[in-house]
């Protein structure tokens, strides 16, 4: 399950949520996130350049992966 929030916000006594009330980020998107920094760290000690695109998509391809595996491991 993909669409799990990272960061639950509290429900009201009633147990609705105001209209437009957003969880804000996914579990995955944070786990991605976390992710993201070691690997940045990494190319940009090797003397890589964000300026290419193609580059920054491989990294967030990488680090949605990570963050799949780390949901799979969870049982999500």
């Amino acid at each position: 399950m993909k669409d799990i929030p990272a960061f639950p916000g509290t429900q009201y006594a009633n147990g609705i949520q105001p209209s437009g009330w957003s969880e804000g980020m996914t579990l995955r998107d944070y786990f991605a996130a976390k992710a993201m920094q070691p690997v940045v760290d990494d190319f940009l000690a090797s003397g890589w350049s964000f300026a290419n695109e193609d580059l920054s998509q491989f990294i967030a391809q990488h680090c949605y992966e990570i963050a799949d595996a780390m949901m799979k491991a969870r049982g999500d």
